[in-house]
């Protein structure tokens, strides 16, 4: 179950060949894990193993939609479903995003607008932190 839920939450700059594939069918089979896992334990611990991902499957199943379709984090948790961008109206210019991001995703001149190369940002969200403009936004 790990497994699965570690594939919804890796962006597609992660994934390799079938591995979307793969993602997609193991969502669909995550409530019968959890299933078969609580009605073949032997003991209690075992059988309330999987009540957390059920639960959540059973009360968000549009946050874990959210996840395999649209490949977006609405709680803004999943890193690497972050998209970090700068908005051009408000970055002046001033480095500081750039000289602070450990991707080198963040590419400008100085007192000019920047951008981020988002196959390069690793989604720590370092830039975002750094920008005294709150010129950086999240998805």
């Amino acid at each position: 179950m790990l497994e699965i839920l570690n594939a919804i939450t890796t962006g597609r700059r992660e994934e390799k060949g079938s591995q979307a594939l793969e993602r997609f069918q193991g969502v669909m089979q995550l409530e019968q894990l959890g299933e078969v896992i609580r009605s073949t334990s032997l003991c209690g611990l075992g059988q309330t193993a999987p009540n957390p991902v059920l639960s959540t499957l059973r009360w968000f199943r549009d946050e874990y939609e959210a996840h395999v379709f649209d490949r977006k984090c609405k709680a803004g948790v999943c890193q690497s479903l972050l998209l970090y961008s700068i908005d051009p109206e408000k970055c002046r210019g001033c480095t500081l995003c750039a000289k602070k991001c450990p991707a080198g995703a963040i590419l400008g001149t100085p007192k000019a607008p920047h951008h981020i190369v988002p196959e390069r940002c690793v989604g720590c969200g370092t830039c975002r932190e750094a920008c005294p403009f709150a010129a950086i936004t999240v998805e």
